[in-house]
């Protein structure tokens, strides 16, 4: 005679049901598709308008990146606010590796500048890798009273006022490297504050304004001309690639002021994906071509991993906050 078997207890079924969901729910979990990533496009936001120097970094890199990863990298431009609205896009993106940002360090000023922003950069991203610097340049009319770093910091402090200088605008680095050196010195310098760098290094030439902070690209090739003087770089160190400018820091010990640029990631993106990104991008930029064609856009390969950077981003942030504040700087 059959008997059937007892039901199960309600323990019992509980502890099947839990397993059943649990196998159904792994597949779903960010570990598991992680290992498939990626399966599509990813996305890489840029602040700046096509053709820049940000931008053309990011297509340097992005079909590099698209053949180590398998997939298309596709190069997405949101101008506007200094790079906000394309920090906002990525800050709010799904935390899933198919959108990125390549950033620069002007997200991390604008929080010490603007009263409303839409997100935190220290807390809406995942610091990927750093990629690239992109070395600022003093440069002076050919008839400025000074030819050296020392020579130059001398002239400012002994005539506070008479001098001033140009940038492409309130916030950038270029702005606040200079207010840096200002700080620094004690001397007093007037800003003024152009739309874009586009007319700084005219107007450096014709004597319109005596001192410019401009990018490499923008100055080096004038300078070899003989119409201005290319008298320092902001950077640590001096520039490779044959250019002999010396570096402010010869004057100014431990002196240094760069822009950065750096892939984000929205937070809460899986670690193994931020992992293989940022290796990846190692690779990419390990490339023996990149220095050279950077160079075109006067960027320096500087890569940082993802956890290095993590810490980096934070000492770098509060320095700029701390220029910010001493030198009682505000929007305009």
């Amino acid at each position: 005679m059959h008997h059937p078997q007892p039901p199960f207890s309600a323990d019992r079924r509980h502890a099947l049901i839990t397993a059943l969901l649990a196998t159904v729910g792994s597949a779903t979990t960010p570990l598991a598709w992680s290992q498939d990533w990626p399966s599509r496009p990813v996305r890489l936001v840029v602040g700046y308008s096509a053709g820049g120097g940000v931008d053309a970094m990011a297509r340097l890199v992005a079909p590099r990146l698209s053949e180590l990863l398998g997939q298309q990298v596709i190069v997405e431009n949101r101008t506007g606010a200094a790079g906000l609205i394309a920090g906002d896009t990525v800050a709010r993106a799904a935390p899933d590796g198919y959108t990125l940002m390549l950033g620069d360090s002007s997200l991390f000023i604008a929080q010490h500048l603007q009263s409303r922003m839409s997100f935190d950069p220290l807390k809406a991203f995942t610091p990927v890798a750093s990629l690239f610097t992109l070395p600022l340049i003093i440069v002076t009319h050919n008839d400025f009273p000074a030819r050296t770093p020392a020579e130059f910091v001398a002239t400012l402090k002994k005539n506070p006022g008479r001098y001033s200088y140009a940038t492409s605008g309130v916030g950038t680095v270029h702005h606040l490297g200079f207010e840096m050196l200002k700080g620094r010195t004690g001397s007093f310098v007037l800003h003024i504050p152009y739309r874009g760098a586009s007319q700084i290094v005219p107007d450096v030439m014709s004597g319109q304004v005596p001192i410019g902070v401009v990018s490499a690209a923008s100055a080096i090739a004038q300078a070899r001309a003989g119409r201005l003087r290319a008298l320092a770089v902001m950077n640590p160190v001096r520039l490779s690639g044959g250019e002999d400018i010396p570096a402010l820091s010869d004057a100014v010990p431990g002196f240094s002021a760069v822009p950065r640029l750096y892939v984000l990631a929205p937070t809460g993106t899986p670690a193994p994906i931020v992992e293989r990104l940022s290796e990846s991008l190692r690779k990419v930029m390990a490339a023996p071509d990149i220095a050279q064609v950077a160079a075109q856009q006067g960027a320096v390969p500087a890569y940082m991993p993802a956890a290095a950077l993590a810490t980096d981003l934070g000492r770098e942030s509060a320095e700029w906050g701390k220029v910010i504040r001493e030198q009682k700087i505000s929007a305009q």
